[in-house]
């Protein structure tokens, strides 16, 4: 199949490899003109303008957007509807929130082109191992660009789960479950870390987990990649961010009334790892010194 590739950063430019290598084409368009060139050195079709990769497929006509979420990804949809007829399809691959998806779909719906949402899990590594895909919309619709999907994703890694909307809404899930076991494994090293009497190997014990243990996971692999490089992991700053998905996951634990304590907990620990010196912290350190007489470390200044 021939589809245009919308934003080629990671995700995107290794997702149009993975597509080439499968044998689709890819008409390749991002802002950057570096990223479009690097692409096209790598067997893809250059286009200068979202309306010049648009002239360049064929009837009907099938664009992946593959951007930040929120008004990036937003005005990139309602612009190719535009330029896209009735039967066309867009799939969004991005972090987009499932209802926000949902009015954009709402909002494209007279033009009778097909929105439909492609949860991508697979990170840098997808290009090797392959994309997990959660795909939602109109079943005719995936049904006709199935054979991007099934490209993309190693055996058994793909399913149509849901109608508009659901793609998204279980990739967020999947990410916000994704918080939960990272921050578990990192307490458990950390506790690990902390007991100097036994002067555990880290990145030893990492390595071993991954064979036979019920703890084993492709996250226990990367941990065990990471602890390898010691001087690189000494560089590393304890900051956590998050892009948004997390935060979803408990604002709908929180609207459909489910307990997420791990989750939330999660989330909550990478808002505090971006200010070691908080306010909150500095009151629980004053308020033990004031009732108990516990000890206070200050700074200077």
């Amino acid at each position: 199949m021939k589809l245009a590739m919308i934003g080629l950063g990671k995700m995107g430019g290794f997702m149009s490899e993975r597509l080439m290598k499968g044998g689709h084409e890819i008409v390749a368009f991002d802002l950057s003109q570096q990223a479009v060139e690097s692409l096209a050195a790598k067997g893809a079709e250059a286009s200068t303008s979202l309306v010049d990769a648009i002239s360049k497929l064929p009837s009907p006509k099938i664009a992946w957007v593959m951007l930040p979420e929120g008004a990036p990804t937003h005005d990139t949809i309602v612009e190719l509807s535009k330029l896209f007829t009735s039967g066309d399809v867009i799939i969004d691959g991005g972090n987009t929130n499932y209802e926000d998806h949902m009015a954009t779909a709402a909002e494209i719906t007279p033009s009778g082109v097909h929105l439909l949402d492609a949860g991508t899990s697979g990170g840098v590594w997808g290009l090797t191992e392959g994309y997990c895909l959660m795909v939602g919309g109109e079943a005719s619709a995936v049904s006709a660009v199935e054979p991007i999907f099934t490209c993309l994703a190693p055996p058994g890694g793909y399913a149509h789960v849901g109608p508009i909307g659901a793609g998204h809404f279980v990739k967020m899930v999947h990410n916000g479950i994704e918080y939960g076991l990272m921050q578990a494994y990192a307490e458990g090293f950390e506790i690990m870390a902390a007991a100097k009497e036994f002067n555990l190997d880290l990145h030893e014990i990492s390595a071993i987990w991954r064979y036979g243990s019920v703890v084993r996971s492709w996250l226990l692999e990367l941990t065990e990649l990471a602890l390898a490089d010691s001087e690189g992991f000494a560089k590393i700053e304890g900051i956590v961010t998050d892009t948004g998905e997390g935060r979803w996951t408990v604002e709908e634990a929180v609207r459909r009334a489910v307990p997420a304590p791990v989750i939330t907990t999660a989330l909550y620990a990478r808002f505090a790892s971006r200010d070691p010196n908080s306010l909150s912290n500095r009151l629980v350190s004053a308020m033990r010194h004031q009732f108990g007489g516990h000890a206070v470390v200050t700074g200077g200044s």
